[in-house]
């Protein structure tokens, strides 16, 4: 079976502390539809307690047990329950990815003095001003928790650096780089984006640490025994050090009693130079989403666009077996911090693209399943549905096997032929993409020489392949088609 991953969650995620139930109810549903991967949100308490999207991280080790940051569950729902959830859902063999955010803390219990060095927030390797002291939430004591699982306490020399002094006033707050035992520079095992890009937000953890370095493996190791999970998805890599990375999913599979699915989140629209680095550091330890794809898609959908261009210079042409492809995804949505929305009309062509080319792991977004309305900043928003994609879904299971021969023909007509495999009998397909006129490709497929074809997105469509195997694919203007013989599609 080909592996699909499903997000299941978008940031508008309706809360209330019922969200692990949801998706055990819908077990069932995505298991018929062949995906094989779930990815589920950051299970741990954040600093906005019942309404935390789970990524201000405040205590890694409540997973809904404690009544910490004004509720006992979190947005999603207890621990008790999410832990039935992950049973559940790997009983019906899916495997669960949940989402690990270890860059940074938020919450904190108690302030601390110490002191900063001011810093430039678009050159992050300048320094504004002398040192000076200031106040910050830096001190993690738990007290809900009270020491059961770690009696870890995190101070500021766990951090390297803040986004907010308590004893400044609003017009003087910024970037302040930590003075700790570790130096008075970033971490340099991270991304150079502005000059370096350790810092993301809140507290940022200090990975340069060894009693951090520590405590987040018996976090992992904990958390893996706890859950036991089918690997993670692992937030905002670039601004962490690659060093630790590695070491921390070193210890983890060398614990695990099974294969873990690894995949990152290394954000950049065209910087595939720093994505092609990371994995070389890394040493191919773990997958990475295509973000450069999702860029292209977004631009794509947003104007005129050389089809022709989708995959120059991005993850999946450089690394087709570690890629994990993806539409859109709860940071590019609406009204979030990489808003880069693919327009609904290029939603199934992307689709397409994603789910039936032989390179990638494809990832599909809960909202472009089920759609999702929200209201945010003075703004409603409506998610619709692509009503295309179980189809599509169907037919990456079905059909979309064997080697792979492209027809990119112009600019705003491309396709593809899948030519199947004998160990998934009537397989194969053909597949065509417009972002303009209608039009066809001749594209020949002997194996089905003289046989019939379908279009499976409307089955009023068919076209005869001539006995050499050849036929004139067509598909309508700013649409896609995927052609499969008469006799697998009955």
């Amino acid at each position: 079976m080909n592996q699909t991953i499903f997000q299941f969650f978008h940031w508008y995620t309706t809360a209330g502390g019922t969200w692990w139930q949801h998706f055990q109810e819908i077990v069932p549903q995505l298991k018929e539809q062949g995906i094989t991967h779930v990815w589920l949100p950051p299970a741990y308490k954040g600093s906005k307690g019942p309404t935390s999207e789970g990524y201000d991280v405040y205590d890694l080790y409540d997973l809904g047990e404690f009544d910490q940051k004004g509720s006992v569950a979190t947005k999603y729902g207890d621990r008790d329950t999410y832990l039935s959830a992950v049973r559940y859902a790997q009983e019906q063999q899916l495997k669960v990815l949940p989402d690990i955010v270890l860059n940074h803390k938020l919450g904190g219990d108690a302030e601390e003095s110490f002191a900063v060095l001011r810093i430039d927030p678009e050159n992050r390797t300048n320094v504004i001003g002398d040192p000076f002291q200031i106040n910050g939430f830096t001190h993690f004591t738990f007290p809900g928790r009270a020491g059961k699982y770690s009696s870890f306490e995190w101070n500021f020399q766990s951090f390297s650096g803040v986004d907010y002094a308590a004893n400044l006033p609003p017009e003087e707050q910024g970037i302040f780089k930590i003075l700790n035992d570790y130096g008075e520079e970033w971490s340099k095992a991270v991304d150079d984006e502005k000059g370096n890009f350790d810092y993301l937000m809140g507290a940022d953890v200090e990975f340069r640490n060894p009693y951090v370095q520590e405590e987040l493996i018996k976090w992992g190791l904990w958390y893996y025994d706890t859950v036991h999970p089918d690997g993670f998805r692992l937030d905002a890599v670039k601004h962490m050090s690659w060093k630790y990375y590695k070491k921390w999913i070193a210890a983890m599979r060398a614990h695990a009693d099974k294969e873990l699915f690894i995949v990152g989140e290394y954000w950049t629209a065209d910087n595939i130079e720093a994505m092609l680095r990371y994995m070389q550091q890394t040493e191919e330890s773990m997958y990475l989403f295509d973000t450069i794809l999702h860029h292209h898609f977004h631009l794509a959908s947003c104007g005129e666009y050389d089809l022709r261009q989708l995959y120059d210079n991005t993850f999946t042409a450089h690394y087709p077996q570690y890629s994990v492809t993806f539409v859109d995804n709860h940071d590019t949505q609406p009204l979030q911090s990489l808003e880069s929305p693919v327009q609904p009309w290029f939603k199934p062509i992307a689709y397409a693209l994603i789910l039936l080319r032989e390179q990638g792991i494809p990832c599909i977004f809960y909202p472009d399943w089920y759609g999702a309305s929200y209201r945010d900043k003075d703004q409603d928003i409506e998610l619709p549905a692509v009503g295309e994609l179980s189809v599509l879904q169907i037919a990456r299971q079905k059909y979309a096997y064997g080697e792979q021969e492209d027809h990119f023909v112009s600019g705003d007509l491309i396709g593809w032929v899948r030519k199947g495999d004998p160990a998934h009998p009537l397989t194969g397909c053909v597949v065509i993409i417009s972002n303009h006129e209608g039009g066809h490709i001749h594209m020949q497929y002997p194996h089905f020489s003289g046989k019939t074809f379908i279009n499976c997105l409307n089955d009023t469509q068919v076209i005869q392949l001539s006995e050499d195997g050849g036929a004139d694919f067509y598909v309508s203007g700013k649409g896609v088609a995927v052609w499969i013989p008469v006799e697998a599609h009955e």
